[in-house]
């Protein structure tokens, strides 16, 4: 019997098709979920981090049966790319039972995590459960660095120790940083350290407010001249800006609040059971204690998402907009208005379209 042929495409390929067709039938096939907002350690530019033992923390947190019920619900409507972050989510005594859970409802998951709670019995059970990628977050290649980030001395060679326990089992490992005052002398030596043991490794460097508010982590960002500076020293992400500015810099598609693609096949759940269109737009919420995912998914979040602006919006009228990030996420944490544009967003967007933009006049 002679078997039809079936063409092979790579990861991808397979992923973009897949995407494509999500986006179109609007179906959530991709999620982060936060299993905790405690960590154990106290980054300084963090925008969520409490205390390791905060009791009113652990108590709203989402039980373990509350998660695997959400897992049920987020897998029956479509979701097959699943971020599993924090905080720190090593941290939660049920991570392993909850981690199992989601690899047995078949979701391709990311873990990001710093590293530091990886022991040999935890790098051994993700060899039997493989995630997809396991992130770890690393500010530096001294403990003073690395340490004037995280406040919490010994954690550097804790970090390290996790991705050598990683590294030996070789399980699918990258590296990434924020980029800060505190860290940006040693950048670049963190990216030849990962490159060095083979591994991917990103930076982002824009820092934004605290979810309660809090400017502190802004007061360690990089002025608008140095990120764009770091952009310049790196060919790939010229050319990442490059081919970005030549898609999307342009007039502004929608006259919404929102014209990103968070909520359109994408979805974020917060550890107390909050869901929003993303990780940014908390002030919108859904809360699935009170009701179901797909509720949320079919009507909240579509409400959210075709909300015009109330006032005069010079964002929405900008053909940078896309280039600059500023979105009503950005402009509640940085003003307290969806609406207000993020001064800082708006000068690196600016500058970024000097140095990349090819199709300006």
């Amino acid at each position: 019997m002679e078997c039809p042929h079936i063409p092979n495409i790579s990861y991808a390929q397979f992923g973009e098709r897949l995407y494509k067709e999500a986006v179109a039938k609007r179906i959530p096939i991709t999620g982060s979920f936060e299993l905790t907002f405690r960590c154990n350690l106290r980054c300084a530019h963090c925008y969520c981090n409490l205390p390791l033992n905060d009791q009113d923390a652990i108590e709203k947190e989402l039980t373990t049966e509350e998660v695997f019920n959400i897992f049920d619900q987020i897998a029956e409507a479509g979701c097959l790319w699943l971020l599993i972050t924090g905080g720190e989510p090593l941290l939660r005594k049920d991570f392993l039972e909850i981690y199992t859970y989601a690899k047995k409802k078949g979701f391709i998951i990311t873990l990001f995590t710093n590293g530091t709670l990886i022991t040999p019995e935890i790098a051994d059970y993700l060899v039997q459960w493989p995630p997809f990628k396991v992130e770890v977050t690393l500010y530096g290649v001294t403990s003073e660095t690395h340490e004037s980030v995280t406040g919490i001395p010994g954690s550097f060679k804790r970090c390290k120790r996790g991705i050598d326990l990683l590294l030996e089992r070789q399980l699918p490992l990258g590296l990434k940083t924020m980029a800060m005052t505190l860290n940006k002398d040693e950048l670049w030596q963190i990216k030849e350290y990962a490159e060095g043991l083979g591994l991917k490794f990103r930076f982002d460097p824009i820092l934004n407010p605290r979810l309660d508010g809090s400017k502190a982590p802004c007061k360690f960002r990089l002025s608008p001249e140095e990120v764009v500076k770091l952009d310049l020293a790196d060919e790939k992400r010229v050319k990442d800006w490059q081919e970005f500015c030549e898609k999307f810099v342009g007039p502004p598609q929608s006259d919404n609040l929102f014209i990103c693609g968070a909520g359109v096949s994408t979805f974020h759940i917060d550890p107390y059971g909050k869901m929003s269109a993303c990780e940014m737009t908390r002030f919108q919420s859904y809360d699935l204690g009170c009701g179901s995912f797909e509720e949320g998914w079919c009507k909240s979040i579509p409400e959210f998402l075709t909300l015009k602006p109330k006032g005069d919006y010079p964002c929405g009228k900008c053909e940078l907009i896309s280039l600059c990030g500023q979105c009503p996420g950005w402009g509640w944490l940085e003003n307290g208005n969806p609406e207000a544009p993020v001064e800082y967003l708006c000068k690196i967007a600016h500058l970024r379209a000097e140095e990349f933009n090819t199709n300006r006049p």
